[in-house]
Formats: C-alpha cells, sequence, structure tokens
C-alpha cells in the first residue's frame, strides 16, 4: 500500500490529538511530524518532505499563512482551525480542504476521500527539478495564490526578488532567480 508523509502542525496539542485520532482509521496516511509553530514546521518539511499538511491557521508568532509564503514548494494542505472566517482565503489559495475543529468523522471522510484522489494524480517524482504538476505559494502583499508551475508563464528578475506572471495575475516573490532557475525545469523554463 502507498502510504503519504503526513505532518501535523497545530500550537494546540490536544488539536494534534484529534487530527492523529482521526487519521488512525486511515493507514495510508503516515504520520512523520508533527510541530506546534512555524519554525518548527518548516525545518520538519524541509527535512521530510511530507506529501500533505494539516495545518491550523491561527498560531502564535506566525499564521498557517505564513508558514506557506515561506516554502519553496508547497506540499497538498489541509486547513484545520476553529475560524470560520479564514474559508475563503483558503479555497482562493487552492487548499484540498478546510477542516472547522472539532473535527467530525463524517466531515473528515470526505476529505481524507479528496486527498486520496489528489495524491493518485500526482507521480512520484524524486529529483532536484519541480515537477510541472506542483504547486507554489506566494504571498504578495495582502494577496495569496498557490500557482501550478503549468500556469506560469513569464518570470521576471528584479533584483534579488522575482516577479510570476500567470493567467491574468502577477506576484511577486522574495527569492532570487537563480534560485528558482535552479528549481524548475529547464526543458519548461528558460
Amino acid at each position: 500500500m502507498k502510504t503519504f508523509k503526513t505532518i501535523i502542525i497545530d500550537d494546540e496539542r490536544l488539536a494534534r490529538e484529534e487530527v492523529k485520532r482521526a487519521l488512525k482509521s486511515y493507514p495510508e496516511f503516515e504520520i512523520v511530524g508533527e510541530a506546534n509553530n512555524v519554525d518548527a514546521a518548516l525545518s520538519l518539511i524541509d527535512e521530510l518532505n511530507p506529501d500533505i499538511l494539516f495545518l491550523d491557521i491561527h498560531m502564535p508568532e506566525k499564521s498557517g499563512f505564513d508558514l506557506l509564503e515561506e516554502l519553496t514548494t508547497v506540499p497538498e494542505v489541509v486547513f484545520t482551525t476553529a475560524y470560520d472566517q479564514y474559508a475563503v482565503k483558503a479555497f482562493e489559495l487552492n487548499a484540498l480542504d478546510y477542516l472547522v475543529k472539532p473535527l467530525r468523522d463524517e466531515r473528515f471522510s470526505k476529505t481524507i476521500e479528496k486527498v486520496k484522489v489528489e495524491l493518485a494524480k500526482k507521480e512520484e517524482i524524486k529529483v532536484d527539478v519541480l515537477p510541472m504538476h506542483r504547486k507554489i505559494f506566494i504571498k504578495d502583499g495582502e494577496k495569496c495564490f498557490f500557482i501550478p508551475l503549468s500556469e506560469i508563464y513569464f518570470i521576471e528578475s528584479i533584483g534579488n526578488y522575482v516577479r510570476l506572471y500567470f493567467g491574468s495575475e502577477k506576484a511577486m516573490i522574495k527569492r532570487s532567480l537563480k534560485l528558482l532557475e535552479e528549481k524548475l525545469d529547464a526543458t519548461v523554463f528558460f
């Protein structure tokens, strides 16, 4: 059976336990780590390269949205939060789902089915170059985007920043063109 590396990120221990309890019924989701803040989560994500994050939004110091902004590549994300006012923003970011705590088994089951379908679509390509089906997260001012690499049609260097053009939008990220170039497929981007 194919397993999916899963990280649970929530500042509340009981909330992390609730997600772990819910995942016990789904052995294909291997919990490889837990974090109670964004900095710990960044280290785990970098080290473990998870397939899916169960991510709280409202945490002290930095939010779940701040975490996504700091990642070069973003795994699939299911937001788990006690606050329903972030739902629209989460779906604008193309999150797989948005669960309001406390978790309900029936609703969690539907989320897991969505996650399985999405992860089944993805090929397991383990190379240094980002596969074209991957999404990157960008926070540009107050706007946030999950952008599939396949939708980017132009990249512009602006000093130590990069502006990406996709669809009818454009957004700036705090990374150099050289860093981005190392991660992108040279057969697609030049």
